[in-house]
């Protein structure tokens, strides 16, 4: 049954990742799922099937309908600027998984087509948008560790090929750690520090092939084409920094970690790839550590299309926004290229500073 005042919803790609987006997506009030399409028309229909949805079938016919305002570009990297302009020239706005494209032209060009239509391009990751790292932006924001100054974020694993059953994309060209999860940490960082100026690196590869671990390819050999380790120190304005290690090659796994430094105290978030998550506060003068316990609703991916519908309609700017997500690929192409080039990589794209939610911000709730 159609929602009143619910905006339209349609889904693009019926992969494993749509499964999260559309267990939110057909329970948030704000918006309503209308259409899942795919090139695989049997998956479409039983992923439609599957969440309650009304109808699947083609891009093309997706892209027909009047009822659908909102496209979520759920395809393959490689095809998510070809994708995203498709959409905009059917006149709808875009929601794109990261990243919002493979270099800094082609995002630039979708930026440019989206304000060129009066249409808009937002981006994932949405993790920032969760209870967890909110709880901990809104601490940063009302002065708890004072000026916020350094920064440092690591994830450090041995690499998905022990688990992943088809691993061998994440060590192609436009993956490895630096592109698979670099996203979370520096989307996260940017929203702490504002806008980054400058990057320097290093990069190494421990290994020149891979071995699959688990599922129907366990024991296929495949190789690495990227490095699989990035060490970054990210400047940003007003002389703040981060340190940040992006790695597939560590036996002693250490991720999630996300720690700010200030004037008056330290600050370490939850881990940037989910949406709850407590912080831990320390402060000058304290003997002991504060935790601060995510505040706000539970909830997950898609809580960036709600965020968009809403800004939307109201005249905001979302917070996921398309340029974020090209700034933040800016700045991990400028880590690739600084560890290639093994000199600094200036970063010419900025973006304005980007408000915490607020505390009781809801994406199921109904505000239309």
């Amino acid at each position: 049954m159609s929602r009143p005042g619910a905006t339209g919803v349609g889904i693009v790609g019926a992969g494993n990742i749509s499964t999260q987006y559309l267990e939110n997506l057909t329970r948030f009030a704000d918006v309503e799922v209308r259409f899942v399409a795919d090139l695989d028309l049997a998956r479409a229909a039983e992923r439609a099937q599957e969440y309650g949805v009304a109808a699947s079938g083609s891009v093309d016919e997706l892209l027909a309908r009047d009822d659908v305002d909102v496209v979520v570009n759920l395809t393959v990297p490689a095809v998510h600027t070809e994708v995203g302009h498709r959409i905009l020239a059917a006149g709808k706005h875009v929601w794109s998984e990261k990243p919002v494209a493979l270099d800094r032209d082609a995002a630039a060009a979708l930026l440019a087509d989206a304000e060129a239509r009066g249409l808009r391009v937002a981006c994932a990751p949405d993790t920032v948008l969760g209870a967890g790292i909110q709880t901990a932006l809104r601490a940063i924001a009302r002065g708890d560790i004072g000026e916020p100054l350094t920064a440092t974020t690591m994830f450090h694993v041995p690499g998905p090929e022990s688990w992943h059953p088809s691993p061998d994309f994440l060590f192609a060209h436009g993956a490895g750690p630096l592109f698979d999860m670099g996203p979370y940490y520096v989307t996260t960082l940017v929203h702490v520090l504002g806008s980054a100026t400058r990057v320097q690196a290093v990069a190494s590869t421990s290994r020149q092939s891979r071995t699959i671990g688990s599922g129907p390819r366990a024991g296929e050999v495949f190789p690495v084409e990227v490095p699989t380790h990035h060490a970054a120190l990210i400047e940003f304005g007003e002389g703040r920094s981060a340190q940040s290690t992006f790695s597939f090659q560590h036996a002693l796994p250490r991720s999630g970690f996300v720690e700010v430094n200030g004037t008056e105290g330290t600050i370490v978030l939850p881990d940037p790839n989910g949406f709850d998550g407590t912080s831990t506060l320390w402060t000058y003068g304290s003997d002991e550590p504060t935790a601060l316990p995510a505040t706000g609703p539970g909830f997950g991916r898609g809580a960036g299309v709600v965020d968009l519908v809403r800004s939307i309609r109201d005249g905001g700017t979302e917070r996921a926004s398309g340029a974020v997500a090209a700034h933040v690929l800016d700045i991990l192409l400028g880590i690739r290229d600084a560890a290639e080039a093994g000199q600094p990589v200036k970063i010419d794209s900025a973006v304005d500073p980007i408000a915490p939610l607020p505390e009781g911000w809801d994406p199921a709730a109904a505000t239309g």
